[in-house]
């Protein structure tokens, strides 16, 4: 299986600080150590949860529907703070895990 992980903070101090985005990682990490996979590529952004234009989130998602793979984020509040975002998300065909 194919995967893309996406990590995001949304402070410029969570970012230089490294904890959010290690303990994202870290759970990631948690999530592969028990199934075969192939990370393509791993996107991190220091961003808003309520911006739906993100560019890195966008890379990923491309990226996803390119390459048909599953996009990996740590929580999903990650993903974004608005239901009509990630609903959008579904029916566009990227398959997700959290």
């Amino acid at each position: 299986m194919k995967y893309v992980v996406y990590v995001r903070v949304s402070t410029n101090k969570q970012g230089e600080s490294g904890l959010g985005l290690q303990s994202q990682r870290d759970a990631v990490s948690n999530f592969f150590a028990s199934r075969p996979h192939e990370i393509l590529n791993t996107y991190t952004e220091v961003e808003s949860g309520k911006r739906a234009d993100r560019p890195e989130l966008l890379k990923a998602l491309e990226e996803c529907k390119r390459r048909k793979a599953v996009l990996v984020i740590a929580k999903l509040d990650r993903l974004g703070r608005n239901l009509a975002f990630i609903a959008n998300l579904m029916e566009a065909g990227v398959e997700f895990v959290c």
